[in-house]
């Protein structure tokens, strides 16, 4: 039997990537995805639902207050930024607190706290590469050997430590592509291998001797990544 699934947040990359772990699982299926909190009240009183995917800030009605009205009547993993909301989360009886971004691994443990059913789920192999169509042929870009992509106009550059591909691919499609653990969008125009950051400020990453600035909008995210809390 399969977990009946909806996705609350209001924040389309981070709606994209549930939506890619959640289908990367047999057990689970999405049903539905909402962009504010008060689309789901109507929906759960004509729909039956197991699991709710919860982000927490949201516009009019946050997650916490969600969580609230619908407490004892589905399933609760909630999902944000910002681990100061992490005890009054608990207090909620939620299942599990995810701290953006999260790892699949880490998703697949909050499922397993689900039921005896979801304790042996099956780990897939992650992937050390992918494929990029560059120059009219398919080019192997091992995640160890990316180092940053950069979006421009109408297309991308992949930065490799031997190399730099012009890709014609969205850069929303492209993190998608990526491992979680790994990489990190930072900008509008940039997504980064962690793993490769030699120094950082609040303003800009270090890559190779390349400063990459940080917006306002990922700020927070990637510098609580960074230091670990």
């Amino acid at each position: 039997m399969k977990l009946q699934c909806i996705i609350v947040d209001d924040e389309q990359t981070a709606r994209n990537i549930l939506k890619k772990y959640i289908g990367d699982v047999s057990n689970l299926e999405l049903i539905a995805e909402f962009k504010n909190a008060l689309e789901v009240l109507d929906y759960l009183q004509n729909n039956p639902v197991d699991l709710v995917f919860l982000d927490i800030e949201m516009p009019k009605l946050s997650g916490l207050n969600l969580a609230k009205i619908i407490e004892n009547k589905v399933k609760i993993v909630f999902t944000t930024a910002h681990r100061e909301f992490a005890l009054e989360g608990f207090d909620l009886s939620a299942v599990d607190y995810l701290l953006k971004p999260f790892s699949f691994d880490r998703f697949l443990k909050a499922i397993q706290k689900m039921t005896p059913q979801f304790s042996n789920i099956v780990i897939p192999p992650v992937a050390d590469h992918i494929f990029i169509k560059a120059d009219k042929k398919m080019v192997k870009v091992n995640f160890s050997e990316l180092l940053y992509i950069e979006g421009l106009s109408n297309y991308v550059k992949i930065h490799t430590i031997e190399d730099t591909l012009v890709v014609y691919e969205k850069m929303s499609d492209l993190i998608l592509r990526l491992p979680s653990q790994s990489f990190m969008r930072i900008h509008k125009s940039y997504i980064v291998n962690t793993r490769k950051i030699k120094t950082y400020t609040k303003e800009y990453v270090e890559i190779k001797k390349m400063h990459i600035p940080i917006s306002l909008t990922y700020r927070n995210t990637l510098l609580s990544f960074l230091s670990g809390s």
